[in-house]
Order: C-alpha cells, then sequence, then structure tokens
C-alpha cells in the first residue's frame, strides 16, 4: 500500500515538473512581456490610410482564425507550442527591411528583443520540447512575407497591415496563454 501512495506521489510530482501550469516564466513574466510588446507596436503605429490595393492583401492573407480555434481546444503544451512558432514567425517578419516603414530601429529592436525573449521563455516551458510545427501558420507566415511585404517591395503600406495584422496576433496569443494562467 505503502509503495502505490510513494508511486502515485512520484508520477504527481514528475507530471506537475513538466506541466506548463507549473512554469514559473509563464507564471512571472508572460503577461508582462506581452504588454510590452503590444505597446511598442501601438508606438510604431503610422498615419497611413487603407487602399484598395491593402483590402486586395488583406483577402489574399486571411487572418488564420481557425487555428487559433483549434489551438484553444489543444493540450497545454500545443498551446505553447503554437505561440512559440506565431511569435518566431513575427519575430521573422519584424528582421525584414522596414526601412520604408519609418520606425525607430531602436523601437523595432526592443520589439524582437520582446518577442525573442518570449518565446524562449515559453519554449522553456514546454516539456518535450519537441512540438509539430503547424505548417498551416508557417505558410501563413510566409504568405505575409512573400505577398504583403515583398509584392508591395517593402513599403510603408506593407508595413502598415504588417503591423496591424501582428497586433492581432500578439493579442490572441496573449488569449490563448492566458487561459493556461487561469487554470492555475
Amino acid at each position: 500500500m505503502l509503495n502505490r501512495i510513494f508511486f502515485v506521489c512520484l508520477c504527481l510530482c514528475l507530471y506537475s515538473a513538466g506541466s506548463a501550469m507549473s512554469c514559473r516564466w509563464m507564471d512571472n513574466k508572460f503577461k508582462q512581456y506581452s504588454e510590452n510588446s503590444l505597446d511598442l507596436l501601438d508606438m510604431m503605429v503610422q498615419n497611413s490610410t487603407n487602399t484598395t490595393e491593402d483590402a486586395e492583401v488583406e483577402e489574399t492573407v486571411a487572418f488564420p482564425g481557425d487555428l487559433y480555434s483549434q489551438a484553444s481546444k489543444a493540450s497545454a503544451q500545443d498551446k505553447l507550442g503554437f505561440t512559440v512558432q506565431v511569435l518566431k514567425g513575427v519575430a521573422a517578419l519584424f528582421e525584414k527591411d522596414y526601412s520604408s516603414a519609418s520606425w525607430e530601429e531602436k523601437r523595432v529592436d526592443d520589439f524582437l528583443n520582446i518577442l525573442t525573449q518570449q518565446a524562449d521563455g515559453l519554449y522553456s516551458c514546454i516539456a518535450s520540447h519537441s512540438h509539430k510545427k503547424n505548417k498551416k501558420l508557417h505558410m501563413y507566415f510566409k504568405r505575409l512575407s512573400n505577398q504583403v511585404l515583398k509584392q508591395k517591395d517593402y513599403s510603408a503600406e506593407s508595413w502598415e497591415l504588417i503591423r496591424r495584422e501582428i497586433k492581432t496576433h500578439l493579442m490572441r496569443s496573449d488569449l490563448l496563454i492566458s487561459s493556461l494562467l487561469t487554470i492555475n
């Protein structure tokens, strides 16, 4: 009987040690980093108006709301992996030539640093460190890069569209991870 109790306790300890809900980084830092990244993104805003071309691009690269819906129903580990992939996809976009966007270089660098730290912090919370990459999400970020930025020659308008799109991603990712924090 004592062996069974010990075995159950051992299993619970091992599970909670690897569980996303027990990750100290998420509990202590995620919200702060999320707020900082959104604030920096808001500071980058420029006063550009939507054009007909922007509307066409938005239809071509529609926001992947269905992927977020699927992720919201996934396990904690899969939610973390999905969010890490989003953050890395966003960072990859902002490493492109944004010179026509007239953003302060320091602000973009700070934004990229926060995204990278946030992705690394969340990745450290993934127990197995071997989550599957979502191919549809990967293709979505590739389309943003090719159909919005590259085809528009990295124009200020294309960067403003990207900035707005990324803000939506960061808010949805925040909701996804916050759902894990409320469980705890």
